[in-house]
């Protein structure tokens, strides 16, 4: 059974041509979102699939219907194939069920995964290049040595609320109570 999805990114865009291209190929049930393709939790998309059962294809108009991101694209077929479910692209004539279409997806997914490689080796080179030269990046330090130690004092004097240490010192609760209990002024 071929089952379709269709998505617009606002609600002043228009599903009709989607919808009558679906219903021309096949699809006997047609959901859709009105959302952005950045967003991967779409309820008409996963309301598809659920309803999916072996041996059925996902049905979309064009590939950036279903997401934006290569990413996210074979993810879910990827994760429709491990179901024994089909996908097919209208626009883009790819068929996975068919074997020229799981060779162009195969493809599609070293593609994305070399991607990924090359991306993550620049982070590295940049990472090293940038301690080479004395940066060690990072978020920096809420509380340095002699905050930290104001902070203990004012706590310790049980002179100032919490919220007015915090305050003083421009820091969260959270941060305040992780260097406190670091100090043992908790007896924790």
């Amino acid at each position: 059974m071929n089952i379709g999805y269709a998505r617009v990114s606002t609600n002043e865009q228009n599903l009709d041509l989607q919808t009558d291209a679906l219903t021309k190929a096949g699809c006997e049930n047609i959901y859709t979102d009105k959302a952005s393709g950045a967003k991967t939790d779409r309820a008409g998309l996963t309301e598809a699939i659920n309803y999916m059962r072996k041996g059925d294809t996902l049905v979309v108009w064009k590939l950036d219907r279903l997401g934006r991101s290569l990413k996210h694209l074979i993810e879910t077929v990827g994760a429709l194939q491990a179901r024994e479910m089909g996908f097919r692209s209208l626009q883009e004539n790819i068929d996975t069920t068919t074997s020229g279409g799981k060779l162009f997806f195969h493809v599609f997914g070293a593609l994305a995964e070399f991607e990924r490689d090359i991306i993550r080796e620049r982070t590295k080179a940049g990472l090293l290049s940038a301690r080479a030269r004395g940066r060690l990046g990072g978020r920096p330090k809420a509380m340095d040595e002699k905050k930290r130690k104001m902070a203990l004092s004012l706590y310790e004097a049980k002179m100032n609320s919490v919220p007015e240490i915090c305050a003083t010192l421009e820091i969260s609760k959270a941060t305040l109570y992780r260097h406190l209990k670091s100090s043992n002024a908790t007896g924790g």
